[in-house]
C-alpha cells in the first residue's frame, strides 16, 4: 500500500512557475513508476507527465511538452513536476499517481492516487 500526497499548487497569473510535489508515505514509492494527471472542472482526467523507477524513461502531454519537467528523487521519496510558462488552461486539479507497470497514459491504469493540489493560473 503506498499514500500519496500532493503539495506545492496555487494561483498564479500567466507566465509563472509552479513546482508541486507528490510524496509517498513509504520507500515503497521508489521502485514504481510514477505519473502526474490533471482534471479541469467538467473535464475528463487526463495525462500529464510520467516517469520510470531511474528516471530513465519520462514522456510528456503534447500539451505541456517543453513547458513541464517532470523528476524524481527517490531518497527522499519524492517526485516534481516543474511547470514554467503557465497558461489559463493549465488550470486544474494535478493528482499524482503510482506503480502502473506499463507507465500508461490512462488513469484507470494506475493503482494508488494522492487528493491532488489545486493550480489556478488567472491570465
Amino acid at each position: 500500500q503506498v499514500q500519496l500526497v500532493e503539495s506545492g499548487g496555487g494561483l498564479v497569473q500567466a507566465g509563472a512557475s509552479l513546482r508541486p510535489s507528490c510524496a509517498a508515505s513509504t520507500r515503497t514509492f521508489n521502485i514504481v513508476g510514477v505519473g502526474w494527471f490533471r482534471q479541469a472542472p467538467g473535464k475528463e482526467r487526463e495525462f500529464v507527465a510520467v516517469i520510470s523507477r531511474g528516471s530513465s524513461m519520462i514522456y510528456y502531454a503534447d500539451s505541456v511538452q517543453g513547458r513541464f519537467t517532470i523528476s524524481r528523487d527517490n531518497a527522499k521519496n519524492l517526485v516534481y513536476l516543474q511547470m514554467n510558462s503557465l497558461k489559463p488552461e493549465d488550470t486544474a486539479v494535478y493528482y499524482c499517481a503510482a506503480d502502473s507497470r506499463t507507465l500508461s497514459d490512462t488513469p484507470d491504469s494506475w493503482n494508488y492516487w494522492g487528493q491532488g493540489t489545486q493550480v489556478t493560473v488567472s491570465s
